[in-house]
């Protein structure tokens, strides 16, 4: 009986220990031990986030939706393209491309989820475990698909502008939520092969994802941490910690009645809380083994706004580094979970902590401004070195180190083929009406350098 009683208290304890540490946990603790951010490398976050904003108003020069404090702050003239979910067709969220004469650059914008429109739900829901390997490591198989066709689509337009404006802009692709995840993979396939967009370099090339979708692997989210950059306001919402981490995809009922798909979807919660209940539970160097699991992509910059046991919102801070353990993978139980990944609140607080960065900064500048941004730029360099690095030293499947992840590394341009060869080989891989077709870049990466293990004993 004693014996019993023993065993009862200790589950019971055991029990309220985990309860305890679950509603305790907050989004401020995954960056705890990050560095802060600086303006400058924080100064085209909110700037792109007005931008997504602008996707959703059908007529920029009389704003009646979401329009910020202060305005959307875009030339209409300077809108080179929209394109709204009847052209896409459900391929991808809508999408326009700016070209920022201002700040020298051009970007290609996608909004985020539409909770109306079920193509979205398909989109997301297409994938499963280990379903899609690519470029040494696995993503998500809907999003990737997303992205090739936008490439498909846009290309040429993108090269276009690029050329016209003298081959000195930028380019810089951002989305948010669902759209984060296509323009990760769509920015990965671009830097691989920077000549079909005009022999662009690849340190011109910067990706915002914004409320990011995990959609790549770890070993993929630290390699490509120089060039992708994920912002998440206080948590990363849960259900894109939990959707792309299934055994089986959960859009076969989607599929076989497309007219009740969103039906369908009511169940969706429980399996969503019975995969965070399982995932509790896995130890975390159990997680980095899996070379499957998806991840947000690239360097991290977290906005903290709530700290435990205070009410309210406080002035933001932005933290930043590129972790390879402990990359959000905490389940937070929060009320604001659903206005933490809207993009309305993500630019309002990422304008509010710019702004406070700047103050702070020339309240304590004791270097020039040209010599503090050099000895950043120096960092943020060793950051990623550090990072592949310990990746290796965690054993991480297909980690690469620093010295294999030089730049230049998979461009066709740059490989020493013949001229005749690359001319062979680019009139081969356009479609039939003379825009290059990214489908045969995506089969030249499907099974590049690393070959993933036999995944089928992998913890589950």
């Amino acid at each position: 009986m004693s014996v019993s009683c023993g065993v009862e208290c200790v589950f019971v304890l055991g029990c309220a220990r985990w309860l305890w540490k679950r509603c305790t946990y907050i989004g401020s603790y995954d960056s705890a031990t990050w560095t802060a951010a600086t303006p400058d490398e924080f100064e085209p976050v909110p700037r792109l986030c007005r931008l997504i904003l602008a996707i959703y108003e059908p007529d920029l020069r009389r704003p009646t939706h979401y329009e910020p404090a202060g305005g959307y702050r875009v030339d209409p003239d300077c809108v080179v393209k929209r394109v709204g979910h009847s052209e896409t067709q459900g391929r991808v969220p809508p999408y326009l491309i700016y070209a920022d004469h201002q700040h020298r650059q051009i970007v290609l914008a996608v909004r985020g989820l539409n909770l109306a429109k079920e193509s979205d739900y398909k989109l997301l829901l297409d994938n499963r475990l280990g379903k899609q390997m690519f470029d040494g490591g696995y993503v998500h198989h809907g999003l990737l698909k997303s992205a090739v066709w936008l490439l498909n689509q846009e290309s040429e337009t993108l090269k276009k502008l690029w050329v016209d404006n003298g081959c000195s802009y930028d380019m810089v692709f951002v989305g948010h939520s669902l759209g984060s995840g296509v323009v990760s993979l769509l920015t990965i396939l671009v830097v691989n092969h920077r000549e079909r967009l005009g022999g662009i370099p690849k340190e011109k090339i910067r990706c915002y994802a914004v409320a990011p979708a995990r959609c790549m692997s770890l070993n993929l989210a630290v390699k490509y941490a120089n060039v992708i950059h994920s912002v998440v306001l206080q948590l990363l919402l849960f259900f894109f910690r939990t959707i792309s981490c299934q055994e089986q995809p959960l859009h076969w009922k989607i599929y076989s009645n497309p007219y009740s798909g969103l039906d369908d979807l009511n169940s969706l919660p429980c399996l969503l809380f019975l995969v965070c209940l399982r995932d509790t539970f896995i130890p975390d160097d159990r997680k980095l083994r899996d070379p499957r699991r998806l991840y947000a992509p690239g360097r991290m910059y977290h906005i903290v706004e709530r700290k435990f046991c205070r009410c309210g919102r406080f002035p933001p801070e932005v933290r930043t580094a590129i972790p390879v353990d402990g990359r959000f993978e905490h389940i937070v139980l929060s009320c604001n979970a659903t206005s933490d990944h809207g993009i309305i609140w993500i630019e309002r607080e990422a304008e509010k902590a710019l702004q406070q960065m700047k103050e702070h900064s020339t309240e304590t500048v004791i270097v020039p401004p040209s010599v503090q941004k050099f000895e950043r730029l120096q960092t943020i360099e060793k950051e990623h070195r550090n990072a592949l690095e310990r990746a290796v030293s965690l054993n991480v499947p297909h980690a690469v180190d620093a010295a294999e992840n030089e730049p230049g590394e998979h461009n066709e341009a740059e490989t020493g083929s013949t001229s005749d060869e690359k001319e062979a080989s680019s009139s081969e891989s356009r479609t039939s009406g003379g825009r290059p077709n990214w489908d045969d870049v995506v089969q030249k990466l499907l099974k590049k350098k690393n070959e993933p293990e036999d995944v089928a004993n992998l913890p589950q």
